[in-house]
């Protein structure tokens, strides 16, 4: 049998098909608008995702024995507010992850309710990005769009809905919305009071593998294929990355070098960090995950290739870097605010330390390194936790240089694990619907049998000892500066 997985992300959806044997198929990537309307904002049309992943899907079944598709699920963007009014139409633009106006709305979470409280009832702090800021947000500044709130969900759910009529999400996105209760797996009435919503106004919540419904009639005609195809809840993107790389069960690691950059933690345990630097989630396996996020990683590198030095050829870029550990330049990664550990929404990216003999390859290797040190920041706190993580997987569009793997094995001082296929949200989703069809008997079943490691980098102890001299400088960086933003 054929499953679609569906990566939603934030520049484009990607559609990947996958048979019963884990071997993809065909992929296909649909790109949409990102709109900024105010400094800081971050907003997408609903309407242009499902646009798009009708389009792309179109294009995956062309060739393929359309009788032969039995599932599709997700893994998508996290935290973003979708709201419907009672005619299940779009009333604002989505509210994306990596949108910084929700300030005031954090800081009330964090200070007038307390982070103490929040932990308690979703064993999480309130970040700008997540989503009841989001809606206090709406309803303090749209208070007529808030007024007529009928549905509230995240973007991979708007598919799900828009496909089988099934308004549900799962637990893993859900853990990113400071509404769930995470431990017990089920919406906190104490923060549904606290945003001032029912309910009925969310979503069903599943785990990341259960069936939600099936195609719409029509939808199945688009795509001609059976409307007995399973629509299966799926994942947030990060969860469904870890899907996709095998980091599934206890004591796993995946880094994920995406527009946002996250150091992913799996565990079959519930665990809070005190200081609530790391996120703690459900996984899309049916257990726990800590996970550090940073809002800008990947991104990092496109905005100073693309933007400023005006070229796309990153490899052209990295090549001939090779005096690593030693740069005089350092980089801050905080171009949307930062997230993983410090928490600030007004934080924001620096360039330190150059000189009038500072080169073009300096500063690009400034970037990669800042990037890895930011990620480097999450792993610290988990390891301050007495988590020994010896080795990672890694995926992400990042996961391509092979110069990042190698600045991450020696400034992590781990080993780094390639695997096979690096994509990540599109091939958890997949998995997850082969699970949800019954292809396999466990998301762990799946994941042993489909990911393939085909190389590790290694850290070089030398570089390890340069890093770490290093990391020590870029430690001290964002407190010398915080006052400043």
């Amino acid at each position: 049998m054929l499953y679609i997985g569906v990566d939603l992300g934030t520049s484009a959806v990607k559609l990947l098909l996958m048979d019963g044997e884990g071997n993809i198929q065909k992929i296909v990537s649909k790109q949409y608008p990102l709109y900024f309307p105010h400094s800081g904002w971050s907003e997408q049309k609903p309407e242009d995702w499902f646009e798009q992943s009708i389009a792309g899907m179109q294009e995956l079944l062309a060739d393929c024995k359309k009788e032969e598709v039995a599932g599709i699920s997700f893994g998508g963007q996290m935290h973003g507010l979708v709201a419907l009014d009672d005619q299940d139409q779009v009333i604002r633009p989505a509210i994306l992850w990596n949108d910084g106006r929700t300030g005031e709305e954090t800081d009330y979470l964090n200070q007038v309710i307390g982070k103490d409280k929040l932990s308690a009832y979703t064993a999480n702090i309130a970040f700008a990005g997540f989503t009841a800021p989001k809606i206090l947000w709406v309803k303090k500044h749209e208070p007529e769009n808030f007024a007529r709130i009928a549905k509230i969900m995240l973007p991979k759910d708007y598919l799900a809905y828009k496909l089988s009529g099934s308004f549900c999400t799962d637990v893993s996105d859900a853990s990113g919305m400071l509404l769930m209760d995470v431990k017990n797996r089920c919406w906190s009435k104490e923060m549904l009071e606290i945003c001032g919503i029912k309910e009925e106004q969310l979503p069903k919540l599943y785990e990341s593998y259960e069936v939600v419904g099936t195609l719409k009639k029509e939808i199945a005609e688009q795509l001609g294929v059976s409307p007995e195809v399973k629509v299966i809840a799926g994942a947030g993107d990060n969860a469904a990355a870890a899907v996709g790389t095998g980091t599934v069960g206890d004591g796993m690691c995946n880094i994920s070098l995406g527009t946002s950059g996250t150091i992913f933690l799996s565990s079959k345990t519930f665990g809070v960090d005190q200081n609530n630097a790391l996120h703690s989630f459900a996984h899309a396996d049916g257990h726990y995950h800590l996970m550090g996020c940073m809002l800008s990683a990947a991104s990092c590198n496109s905005w100073w290739s693309e933007d400023i030095l005006k070229t796309d050829d990153f490899a052209a870029e990295q090549g001939g870097i090779d005096k690593l550990g030693e740069n005089q330049v350092f980089y801050l990664p905080y171009l949307m605010g930062e997230r993983s550990p410090h928490n600030n929404p007004d934080a924001r990216a620096m360039f330190i330390g150059m000189s009038m003999d500072t080169t073009r390859k300096d500063m690009t290797q400034a970037v990669l390194e800042g990037v890895a040190f930011g990620l480097r920041d999450s792993l610290e706190v988990a390891r301050s936790l007495g988590l020994k993580i010896e080795r990672t997987k890694i995926c992400g569009g990042g996961a391509k240089s092979a110069l990042w793997k190698r600045m991450i094995a020696s400034i992590m001082n781990v080993k780094v694990d390639v695997i096979a296929s690096e994509e990540g949200p599109a091939l958890g989703g997949a998995m997850l619907a082969a699970v949800g069809c019954g292809e396999f008997p466990s998301v762990e079943a799946a994941a042993e049998k489909i990911v393939k490691i085909v190389d590790t980098v290694e850290p070089e102890p030398e570089l390890v000892a340069k890093y770490e001299e290093q990391y020590q400088r870029f430690k001290k960086l964002y407190p010398a500066v915080k006052d400043w933003f």
